[in-house]
């Protein structure tokens, strides 16, 4: 399940079997959303609803399988609401009846793991209220806000609508901006935008949309043209652009073109600052340069699509880090948030897309374990800007000066 091109907030409900996960959901809402049952296990694989909370604004609430389901197809279900916990923003943990154990504090442990912020709600309470002395058990361990209800007979929700917007971060509201800090009021920006296989037919592709939106939100000026009308019209374009950014497998042709005191980027330069794991990036891409016979390359595509017979991740950045490197290369290649299929201890380097579809926070958790296990990881312009020789160039415009030579062989 991929958080995608949803920018509000996502709040995952995790508890035990029949604890009211549902309940809790159409209790917020207002709304019949979600399927209750008497029935445990009712909700087996995370659903997602749209929903405004008044007090809080659009947010996608998730509901879960219980985190006690059995078997093995329950621990399947598990394993899949854990996986939620790599795209929500916060989560709330549905106890009920006075019950807290190993199940609660493996998923609290998951929590703080992974950077989410949470509280717990004890529901049911008008089976059986919250025993004060493990309200102060709670209280005192883990610090965050707890509250007793029951969402099937309703009460006063202002104070679970508050708890749960005090637990919002406050990025998962903000969207930093793609290029606003490289360009002032009335600049214009060239976009290199190939119109090849690989893209959508009448329309653009993600990136090159978000980048355009991103220069006009800052009262740019953006102006764009194909690969093939570059050295034509950058040469008549006056006044002359203050940044061009180009599609990166355009980018030995932008080179050429585009004169070198005019700063040059690619899109997905732009997305790796803005969504991805940018310093280790830096850190990351110059180890192409140590590739050796045998290495087993990582390449994470954050969407599934239609594999082309010229696809960027699939088949052109291993040709061209081929030729580079001259290296005898394997390549694992996993879609979406997909499972990697090999110990990421198996791989000399991880290569991340873009990420146009899907969050920072998405990105930074998929990255982790190479991170954490010293793997270099690098970007897709970022990796093809270091193969073709340029990539000083391509990231001047982020760190602001060249980092060495041009030479990377």
């Amino acid at each position: 399940m991929s958080k995608g091109k949803d920018a509000k907030p996502h709040i995952g409900i995790f508890g035990r079997r029949n604890n009211g996960k549902s309940s809790l959901i159409n209790y917020i809402s207002g709304q019949e959303l979600a399927i209750v049952s008497e029935i445990a296990g009712t909700t087996t694989d995370p659903v997602k609803k749209s929903m405004e909370i008044p007090g809080i604004g659009p947010v996608i609430m998730i509901d879960t399988a219980g985190i006690d389901d059995e078997g093995d197809l329950g621990n399947k279900r598990v394993a899949k609401s854990r996986e939620i916990l790599k795209i929500i923003d916060s989560a709330i943990l549905v106890i009920t009846g006075n019950q807290f154990g190993d199940f609660e504090e493996k998923l609290i442990e998951s929590f703080e793991d992974q950077a989410v912020t949470y509280l717990i709600v004890h529901n049911k309470s008008d089976i059986e209220p919250l025993d004060p002395k493990l309200r102060n058990h709670l209280e005192t361990t883990f610090k965050v806000p707890l509250i007793d209800l029951s969402a099937r007979t309703g009460a006063d929700i202002q104070e679970l609508i508050s708890a749960v917007r005090s637990r919002i971060p406050e990025s998962a509201y903000r969207s930093t901006s793609l290029l606003g800090d490289l360009i002032s009021y009335g600049d214009s920006v060239l976009f290199i935008t190939p119109i090849d296989i690989e893209a959508p037919e009448g329309r653009l592709i993600l990136p090159q949309v978000q980048a355009i939106r991103d220069v006009l939100d800052n009262d740019g000026i953006a102006v764009v043209c194909k690969e093939r009308e570059v050295d034509g019209f950058i040469k008549r374009m006056s006044p002359r652009p203050s940044l061009v950014v180009t599609d990166s497998q355009a980018f030995l042709k932008a080179d050429a073109a585009v004169p070198k005191e005019i700063p040059l980027t690619s899109f997905s330069i732009l997305l790796a600052r803005q969504r991805g794991d940018f310093q280790n990036y830096l850190k990351g891409t110059p180890q192409l340069a140590h590739l050796k016979d045998g290495n087993r390359i990582l390449i994470l595509e954050s969407c599934t699509h239609h594999v082309s017979c010229d696809d960027i991740g699939r088949v052109k950045i291993p040709r061209w880090l081929g030729n580079y490197s001259g290296r005898k290369l394997e390549y694992d290649f996993v879609g979406g948030l997909a499972a990697v299929p090999r110990p990421i201890t198996d791989y000399a380097m991880v290569i991340q897309c873009g990420g146009c579809m899907i969050t920072r926070k998405q990105i930074i958790n998929r990255l982790k374990p190479a991170v954490e296990a010293g793997i270099p990881v690098t970007n897709y312009g970022m990796a093809i800007a270091w193969v073709h020789g340029i990539y000083n160039r391509a990231i001047q415009p982020f760190t602001g000066e060249l980092s060495g030579p041009e030479i990377y062989l």
